[in-house]
């Protein structure tokens, strides 16, 4: 068995994974090839970067058919379903609650909350519950400390956290675990999509002083994909900095 250079086996593990061609989500699909997982990205469109030995779908994830007919095609392709990973998401408005358009606020819920419900429901129709399945939800500490001026958007990933706390539960009896991952900031393209005021009120607010990598995201969502984390389920792991209190 070859591994890459982290230590968690995923081998032969099939995986669909999100938002794949974002950075959070390439860097995990990156990891659990390295692992020895087989890996479909999904994404809305593909990337020149993408990996050549991933296989690519292009899927709107807040479209629950679309969802369901692409998942069913996943599972085909690979061979069947272990591991989902819900890291497709948008930073939405970044203003006040006042000033939102009801689209707006509709558009960031759909692509952040409710394509997770989407993909994980579809997913649990593939997966078998006698194997060591796993469901990740990225969501963000946004979700748990509420950013003002990211109405839409904590609430939505307040909303990821919730869900995962719920679904854990309901298979708790069953080898599948569900969790989800709260970062604090992390060095991507959304942080272009929030003002440098916004960027560096956060910031100030890490204890270590900086932004994480998308990399130490993969890292952590590895080790939850793994058999080694196998006594914890519906749990939120923080991903801050010494950000988070709670």
């Amino acid at each position: 068995m070859t591994i890459g250079r982290n230590s968690y086996s995923l081998q032969n593990r099939l995986a669909v994974i999100t938002g794949g061609c974002g950075q959070i989500g390439s860097a995990i699909a990156d990891i659990f090839l390295e692992s020895g997982a087989r890996v479909q990205v999904w994404d809305r469109q593909k990337t020149s970067q993408l990996r050549g030995d991933l296989t690519f779908r292009a899927v709107d994830v807040t479209n629950a058919d679309a969802v369901n007919q692409a998942m069913a095609d996943a599972a085909g392709d690979l061979g069947g379903l272990d591991l989902l990973v819900n890291a497709a998401g948008v930073t939405g408005p970044t203003k006040n609650v006042a000033d939102y358009t009801a689209a707006e606020w509709q558009a960031t819920l759909a692509v952040n909350l409710t394509s997770v419900f989407y993909c994980s429901h579809a997913a649990l129709q593939l997966m078998n519950p006698a194997r060591s399945g796993r469901i990740i939800n990225i969501a963000s500490i946004a979700g748990k400390d509420g950013n003002p001026g990211m109405a839409a958007y904590s609430t939505a990933k307040a909303g990821v956290i919730a869900f995962s706390k719920a679904l854990g539960k309901e298979l708790a009896n069953t080898h599948i675990r569900v969790h989800s991952i709260a970062p604090a900031l992390i060095e991507t393209n959304l942080l272009h999509q929030m003002s440098p005021e916004m960027v560096a009120t956060n910031l100030a607010k890490i204890p270590m002083g900086r932004a994480g990598t998308p990399r130490e995201v993969a890292e952590l969502a590895a080790w939850l994909a793994s058999d080694g984390c196998s006594f914890s389920t519906g749990a939120v792991y923080d991903l801050s900095g010494g950000r988070a209190t709670y």
